[in-house]
């Protein structure tokens, strides 16, 4: 089935980095959008950044020229670059993937949702 497992959270400073990967299994991956998401307490999941097959990319305004999401289609794995992490990144992080009209828009009711890792930024 369907299976998404997210690492690479943790805590760092204001300014730091951190690589999260996400490893993607149960389909065609080559041939689908993939897109990293965070949620943090009290409110609702937002898209941070999605990566088409073809390796076009979008970013939530917050984050441009911040994190770069990238992908290795040969090892079904996602990735998100973040640098110069805010307090205000800290969130649960998650991947998903399908098609871009859905990753970028009508996420919310997809399913197969990871655990997610959590990342903390703060001093």
């Amino acid at each position: 089935q369907v299976q998404f497992v997210e690492s690479g959270g943790g805590l760092v400073q204001p300014g730091g980095s951190l690589r999260l990967t996400c490893a993607a299994s149960g389909f065609i991956f080559s041939t689908n959008s993939m897109a990293w998401y965070r949620q943090a307490p009290g409110k609702q999941r937002e898209l941070v950044a999605a990566i088409k097959p073809d390796g076009r990319t979008n970013y939530a305004n917050s984050v441009k020229g911040r994190f770069t999401i990238s992908r290795d289609n040969a090892k079904n794995t996602a990735y998100l670059q973040m640098n110069g992490l805010k307090p205000e990144d800290t969130a649960v992080y998650y991947c998903n993937a399908g098609p871009w009209v859905v990753v970028t828009t009508n996420y919310r009711n997809a399913g197969n949702w990871g655990p997610g890792t959590q990342v903390t930024v703060s001093s």
